[in-house]
């Protein structure tokens, strides 16, 4: 296979109130990318500090930085997609601005998609500055996802990876609301390949995601890969539908023999309990069932504020096909 020749670089990096660090990511972006053909899509997720100003004056100074600036805070991964929509790169690279993924590991991407891989993700095998709880409960996540999940996930890994503009356009064709990008990149296919590296500290501020948004995050990522949440409470049924068929024997033996004696105790423990397994069966079902009514409203997945050094024909939603 012919090495493969970049006409340009894209790089996207979704901000949220990144004040202190977005100037010194572009500096460090700058600087890892020398001698590359590149372009910077920044996304200002609803920043409400000083980032909107600093990229203002990042793009009027170069004009490879391509601000697109959203109506709202619309979430990491909305933000993140509507970066990949911009983007005008032979390979794309998916990279948070808070310099806990180092930007001089992209041209060792660059290097891995010029030998044929398609998709080129980071897995961390060090995570700096992280706590002890963060980093147990990823490992359990992880672990978690790759028994129920559909598709193969890489341990580890986060959204810090490359994509070929192939692989980039069947991503960009999934529109779905709740998105787990990590898992859709994993989802398409194409030739793969892990690229370890050790996570650092954020360079300032504070993380996006508190412990609210990973629970979400989880979910969404479990809902959108895996029906076994919904076979679990399919079992449970069943198991406890069999222990009901059970008791009634064991109930009629007792009666028989004068060994049965009432009490409220028992009762009350089995509706309780069997109360509280149909109560989760249900909300099982209402997060699969609220999930597909936000995809039949069909809203759009973003809506853009204001560009800068972009070109404001750029489609910010798929084509619709007529009802």
């Amino acid at each position: 296979m012919a090495e493969r020749v970049l006409g340009l670089l894209t790089v996207v990096a979704p901000m949220l109130d990144e004040e202190g660090t977005a100037r010194a990511f572009y500096d460090r972006l700058r600087e890892a990318l020398d001698g590359l053909p590149w372009e910077l899509v920044v996304v200002d997720d609803g920043s409400r500090d000083a980032t909107p100003r600093i990229l203002r004056e990042l793009a009027r100074a170069d004009e490879r930085v391509k601000v697109v600036t959203l109506s709202r805070n619309f979430g990491h991964q909305t933000a993140i997609t509507a970066g990949l929509d911009h983007a005008a790169g032979d390979a794309v690279v998916m990279i948070d601005a808070d310099l806990q993924d180092p930007p001089e590991l992209i041209p060792t991407m660059v290097e891995h998609w010029r030998a044929g891989s398609d998709v080129v993700y980071a897995t961390r095998v060090e995570r700096t500055g992280e706590s002890r709880f963060k980093i147990a409960t990823a490992r359990w996540f992880y672990r978690l996802m790759s028994k129920v999940s559909d598709v193969p996930l890489a341990q580890n890994s986060g959204d810090f990876r490359l994509l070929d503009r192939r692989a980039l356009d069947a991503l960009l064709s999934m529109r779905e609301r709740n998105r787990y990008l990590r898992g859709m990149t994993a989802w398409v296919g194409f030739t793969q390949t892990a690229l370890p590296y050790g996570r650092e500290a954020r360079h300032a501020g504070e993380t996006k995601y508190p412990l609210r948004k990973m629970v979400r995050f989880a979910l969404d990522a479990i809902a959108s890969f895996s029906h076994a949440p919904l076979q679990i409470a399919t079992v449970a049924g069943f198991v406890f539908a069999a222990l009901a068929f059970l008791a009634i024997p064991v109930a009629i033996v007792f009666r028989i023999f004068g060994a049965f004696v009432p009490g409220v105790t028992t009762t009350v423990v089995a509706v309780l309990l069997l109360g509280g397994i149909q109560l989760m069966a249900i909300g099982m079902i209402g997060e699969y069932v609220g999930r597909i009514y936000d995809e039949v409203k069909r809203r759009p997945l973003y809506v853009v504020r204001d560009r800068v050094n972009v070109d404001a024909a750029t489609e910010d939603e798929p084509e619709r096909t007529p009802a």
